[in-house]
């Protein structure tokens, strides 16, 4: 008798408890902007609405297209671009507050850019029956799950730079390797055909002279990669002399006089006086 009375109140909560309808959805993605819009073109092209269906063996609402607008929610006059998804002729959605009959349903996407690498998604859903032109508002699931959605596809296409720049890297580096092992053939050829002439002095000053360079005027930076947006390591003062361990097609891999290591273009140096 006195679980039957602790359980009581708790079930009354449950299902007494009010749902926020018409707030919409609103959040921060932390992406460039041009990331999230090319997320939500994908999204809103897509046929389908996610967060509500019309019979209980569906997942989503299917048969839907992307729109320029929807005069089911005012002109939006307000900064973003806006993108729009319908379905016409739905038959009570779920999720919609008091849905019970025919009409269109409507998806709202605002994409505004935000200082930094940071992009607001706002999604606005909502359902109005044909026959009576009843607003019946949404309970925010179509909203969330639209916006899952959207992160989802933007967390795919930050895989997918990502695994580009790796491939890149690794190819670069596959040709600084084979570039360096031509380079060593070579200077060992070169070694071997001076052994019969010329003192020991002159061996080394003629391979220092072909492994080393100076940095021009006015100065350069060393790379952290092979690429021009590659982080600076150090400032190099014009004259400092550096050691070459890599060659690329563009890129020097060298090794400082304090023994560090880095990358710098070919333009900014020359050879030894």
């Amino acid at each position: 008798m006195l679980l039957i009375t602790a359980v009581l109140p708790l079930y009354a909560r449950q299902h007494t408890k009010k749902e926020d309808y018409g707030m919409g959805y609103s959040s921060e993605i932390a992406a460039p902007e041009s990331e999230v819009l090319q997320a939500v073109e994908d999204v809103v092209n897509d046929g389908m609405i996610q967060g509500s269906k019309e019979y209980s063996k569906d997942k989503n609402i299917e048969k839907a297209f992307a729109a320029e607008s929807s005069s089911l929610f005012p002109e939006w006059t307000g900064s973003g671009k806006v993108f729009y998804k319908v379905r016409e002729k739905v038959l009570a959605p779920i999720n919609f507050k008091e849905s019970n009959d025919e009409g269109t349903l409507a998806v709202r996407y605002v994409v505004e850019s935000k200082a930094g690498q940071q992009t607001i998604v706002r999604i606005d859903a909502v359902f109005v029956e044909d026959f009576r032109h009843t607003v019946h508002p949404s309970n925010g699931s179509v909203e969330s799950a639209e916006y899952k959605d959207i992160q989802d596809h933007v967390d795919n296409i930050e895989a997918q730079k990502k695994q580009a720049a790796d491939s890149d890297k690794h190819r670069q580096e596959e040709l600084a390797q084979q570039s360096l092992l031509h380079k060593n053939q070579e200077a060992a050829a070169l070694e071997n055909a001076e052994l019969s002439s010329g003192t020991l002095e002159q061996r080394v000053a003629d391979l220092r002279h072909r492994l080393e360079r100076v940095v021009k005027a006015p100065g350069a930076q060393l790379k952290s990669a092979p690429f021009q947006s590659a982080t600076n390591l150090k400032s190099l003062d014009p004259g400092a002399e550096l050691v070459i361990l890599i060659v690329t097609p563009y890129w020097y891999g060298v090794e400082t006089e304090d023994g560090q290591h880095g990358w710098i273009n070919h333009s900014q140096l020359e050879p030894l006086p």
